[in-house]
């Protein structure tokens, strides 16, 4: 047995110890777990951005365990286990590798995702866009919705179309808001953020890591801002948006 195989075996004894022996462990169940695995996942896309390679080592561990203590508890039921789990994987890999495992050709990762929503489709996928979880963050949806449209031919042929639509729907957004139309505001900021998202993928931009790195900066900026003025022994309700432009300018610079 290789050292991988030695410590997957150590860890799966310790998750199905802890599932007999630890009093919260064992009252565990798919759905009280559910909360917390997206929890685990946000975690480690937080240590991905800040490439912390230590922390995204621990959070990888961290989402690997709730992988197994899913698996250990339907090995409990009597529905799968872990082994099955990875058979199926395995198999699902295979299948939807066909440039590698057969003969299909697809030399580019483009062509490689269009074909791997093709073989999903032939899988009993009923629609393009299903696969696609209900409950995924709205900009990270709608870059999937995006993809998975564009896998089937239902995509601009070029960036300067994609960039003249952002500018088109901008017009319509000044237009809502000029007839103050609540309703037909939110449906034109929402086309905008649509049309940018799809520009993003056209010019090589994750558009939800573009925006959290820009949270980042702008609560590091604002951090910057928040201690100065309390060194100055003031406080922020007490100065102009001149006065705090001047700290927040200095943060910019550094």
């Amino acid at each position: 047995m290789n050292n991988e195989s030695a410590e997957f075996e150590k860890l799966l004894t310790v998750v199905r110890e802890l599932r007999v022996k630890c009093p919260w462990d064992r009252e565990q169940t798919w759905d009280s777990l559910r909360q917390l695995t997206i929890e685990e996942t946000y975690e480690l896309t937080d240590a991905i951005l800040s490439q912390d390679k230590k922390e995204i080592r621990k959070e990888l561990g961290d989402v690997l365990l709730h992988v197994l203590f899913y698996s250990v508890i339907a090995e409990e039921e009597k529905n799968f286990d872990i082994a099955e789990v990875m058979k199926t994987l395995r198999e699902k890999l295979i299948i939807r590798h066909p440039h590698i495992y057969g003969e299909v050709q697809a030399d580019t990762p483009d062509a490689v995702k269009k074909n791997w929503e093709q073989i999903k489709l032939k899988e009993g996928s009923k629609r393009v866009l299903s696969g696609v979880p209900a409950s995924l963050p709205s900009m990270i949806k709608a870059s999937r919705l995006q993809e998975k449209a564009s896998s089937v031919g239902f995509d601009w042929s070029d960036s300067k179309d994609v960039w003249n639509k952002v500018k088109e729907e901008l017009g319509e957004l000044e237009e809502a808001i000029h007839n103050n139309d609540t309703e037909e505001k939110e449906n034109e900021f929402g086309d905008l953020i649509f049309s940018l998202i799809n520009y993003a993928r056209f010019i090589g931009i994750n558009p939800d890591n573009a925006l959290e790195r820009t949270n980042k900066k702008f609560i590091h900026r604002f951090n910057y801002l928040e201690d100065k003025v309390k060194d100055s022994g003031h406080k922020l309700e007490d100065l102009t948006l001149e006065e705090m432009d001047k700290y927040w300018n200095e943060a910019k610079g550094k």
